[in-house]
């Protein structure tokens, strides 16, 4: 894990090196000298927090309105428990 460190007005100047500084690793973001924040990737802050996915959006799967599903018609006529 490789850790940067920008200054803000570097961050304000070239935001995208900074975004791909952090798929290396933290970018610490300084103000006067001092550290003020972290910029990390959204994966990495998942990890860190414990967010986890929730099933629904795993559910949603994008594209999946595109898919025709076919559904073999059920022919077996449930009976009676014959219980002693």
């Amino acid at each position: 894990m490789t850790i940067t460190t920008l200054s803000s007005r570097q961050f304000n100047q070239d935001a995208s090196k900074a975004k791909k500084a952090a798929t290396a690793g933290p970018v610490f973001i300084t103000d006067r000298g001092r550290p003020a924040h972290v910029l990390l990737t959204f994966e990495e802050y998942k990890k860190i927090t414990g967010v986890q996915t929730k099933i629904a959006d795993l559910l949603a799967m994008p594209g999946i309105e595109d898919i025709d599903l076919e559904i073999p018609e059920f022919r077996d006529i449930a009976q009676a428990a014959d219980l002693p």
